[in-house]
């Protein structure tokens, strides 16, 4: 779909077309929606990142909680199942797994939230070293990476379905 044609939607056409951009939290999106027009993708997530960033602690950690475990098979959006898929997460190994649902709830118990990652791209070990690495931060770092990969990963969602004017589908 090009911007243009997005630009143009009516909200519930809208949220159709991109409201699963942000797992499980179409509100985002909705307020997305009031920021338009947009000339091209990239305008258009810089908005979806400012509204991200001009969220107070409790709907940023509401957000992150949105999320899935990495790993994990319940309420992932397509979108996820995808991204998980590709960087081989259907594939664990049960030693694989085990590690990786121990690293979750040490995340979790440590944070408050999920563990959030663009996988994107990434290998079944970049994504476990990154969590043995990242459970060491302090919260309010870690608050940040999270959110940071959020833009990441809603970036690279929203270039797989919004298209410049200029770019051919």
């Amino acid at each position: 779909m090009k911007i243009s044609q997005l630009n143009q939607l009516p909200k519930e056409s809208f949220m159709e077309a991109v409201g699963w951009v942000v797992e499980h939290s179409p509100w985002v999106m909705e307020r997305v929606f009031e920021e338009r027009p947009f000339h091209n993708v990239e305008q258009m997530h810089a908005a979806l990142k400012q509204v991200i960033a001009s969220l107070d602690e409790e709907d940023k950690v509401k957000l992150l909680r949105s999320h899935p475990d990495l790993g994990s098979r319940l309420q992932m959006t397509d979108a996820s199942v995808a991204e998980q898929n590709g960087a081989g997460l259907d594939r664990l190994t049960p030693a694989e797994y085990e590690q990786l649902v121990a690293l979750n709830a040490r995340y979790t118990a440590a944070f408050g939230f999920p563990f959030i990652m663009a996988v994107k791209g990434k290998s079944k070990p970049d994504i476990i070293e990154a969590m043995i690495r990242r459970v060491e931060n302090g919260r309010e770092d870690e608050l940040d990476a999270a959110v940071a990969e959020i833009g990441r990963i809603t970036g690279f969602r929203l270039r797989d379905r919004v298209q410049d004017e200029n770019t051919t589908a």
